[in-house]
């Protein structure tokens, strides 16, 4: 109880969208890399090296933190894999270690929140003060009442669940047919919400035919692409059907592929991983939109 009643103020930083244009341009960067850290699979000297699992946790996640934040637009911890094993401070610490180390590099925090009324301000609470997130995802199921606390957080990010990448989402994002489903309503509606552009979009790599059409719906908006790598996810595919005008836009995520590159060394790993991936990213995009404003 203590802790709630002691929440600092919303950190000071440029808004979450200002930090992502930078990554993609000063960086060329549009990957994101996931921090997901399955205690099951860390390398030997965190699993079994730290006095406590709290530590092993939390210096797994800080070296690759520190091994791919020069490669990367952004990270996204998952606050379940922490919250299971009751590391939230961790989480908090891991979070206030990015803000400190490598300013300018936002976080996303991956919680898919949502409520309504007091507790959907709880949860905004949570996100934004309690972890200082720079973003947040939110399940948009209980309609505008339940996304707007989150909204009022000047220059924080709203990242809404649009056509996720999973195989069983079809049967509600696709409802009720091909020609009106409900992921492109939910584009339509978080476009409107997007007043003080803040807000953007989940959509999986794993339907990049469903990408494109919510780019086409949503204009410029930055969409958050899940789905590459060990989920198998067509890179060339998403770049071609996601990038906007600019030939950015995009926040494309990948975790294991790059938390378990190495299962002895993570941060060698993670790093060779990473720049893999984002030197794929600029060569597709120099490929598929040579006139691009940024190169």
């Amino acid at each position: 109880m203590t802790h709630y009643a002691i929440l600092p103020a919303v950190s000071k930083r440029l808004p979450f969208i200002e930090q992502i244009r930078e990554g993609w341009q000063a960086k060329r960067s549009l990957l994101c890399v996931g921090l997901d850290p399955d205690l099951n699979r860390l390398p030997p000297r965190y699993r079994d090296g730290a006095n406590r699992i709290e530590d092993g946790m939390l210096d797994f996640c800080r070296d690759i933190v520190d091994a791919t934040a020069d490669l990367v637009c952004a990270f996204k911890p998952q606050i379940a894999y922490f919250a299971a094993l009751g590391l939230e401070d961790e989480l908090e610490a891991l979070i206030g270690h990015i803000h400190r180390a490598h300013p300018g590099v936002p976080v996303i925090l991956d919680a898919k929140r949502n409520d309504i009324g007091a507790t959907a301000k709880l949860y905004a609470r949570e996100a934004f003060e309690r972890y200082d997130a720079d973003a947040v995802t939110v399940n948009p199921y209980l309609g505008s009442e339940s996304v707007a606390p989150f909204l009022e957080f000047e220059g924080r990010g709203v990242i809404v669940l649009c056509r996720t990448s999973n195989p069983d989402s079809a049967w509600l994002q696709s409802y009720p047919d091909d020609e009106a489903p409900l992921y492109l309503r939910v584009a339509r509606q978080a476009a409107d919400w997007n007043q003080s552009g803040n807000v953007m979009l989940v959509a999986g790599a794993t339907y990049p035919e469903e990408l494109g059409r919510i780019r086409s719906v949503v204009g410029d908006m930055p969409l958050l692409v899940p789905g590459v790598g060990a989920q198998g996810g067509d890179l060339a595919a998403v770049l071609r059907e996601g990038m906007d005008a600019r030939g950015e836009g995009l926040i494309i995520n990948a975790s294991r592929a790059v938390l378990y590159a190495d299962a002895e060394d993570a941060a060698a790993g993670a790093r060779a991983a990473a720049g893999a991936f984002r030197d794929e990213i600029v060569r597709l995009q120099t490929e598929l939109r040579p006139d691009r404003a940024v190169i």
